[in-house]
């Protein structure tokens, strides 16, 4: 399979059709799977999940993934033993997104980083309650 085809469909009977029909995927057949440690809730790192990868994931307990670059599944420490061990999973009320809960071992990123959003962080303005600028009052307000 090429980097960029779509995953193979998968029969029905791998993922309950119930939960299949509550998935809203991208063209590809892809949703995101934001991963989540379960003790620190900080978010871990972003997978790729088709219906058979969630199929996986559920009835495994360990994260499994499909990988857009390499077009195949790939299971979280499978290689290098930094497993995540699945404590749940929800999804988000568009039905475009997973929350996959786990217990990490070792780092979760493949940089070795705890997680995959240790490494960058983007220069930001912050604006809260005392540095707002002063404004029109709303319209049907008293100025």
């Amino acid at each position: 399979m090429t980097a960029s085809a779509a995953p193979t469909t998968v029969p029905a009977s791998s993922l309950d059709p119930a939960l299949a029909a509550l998935l809203k995927r991208d063209a590809a057949g892809l949703v995101p799977a934001v991963v989540q440690d379960e003790e620190s809730r900080d978010v871990l790192m972003v997978g790729w999940m088709d219906d058979e990868a969630l199929h996986r994931t559920l009835t495994t307990g360990r994260s499994t993934f499909y990988s857009r670059s390499r077009g195949e599944y790939w299971v979280k420490g499978e290689t290098s033993g930094h497993r995540q061990w699945v404590r749940g999973v929800r999804l988000d009320c568009d039905g475009d997104t997973l929350l996959v809960t786990v217990r990490q071992e070792g780092p979760a990123c493949h940089t070795g980083d705890r997680t995959c959003f240790d490494a960058r962080e983007l220069p930001a303005l912050v604006i809260g309650p005392d540095t707002l600028p002063d404004a029109a009052p709303a319209p049907g307000t008293a100025a």
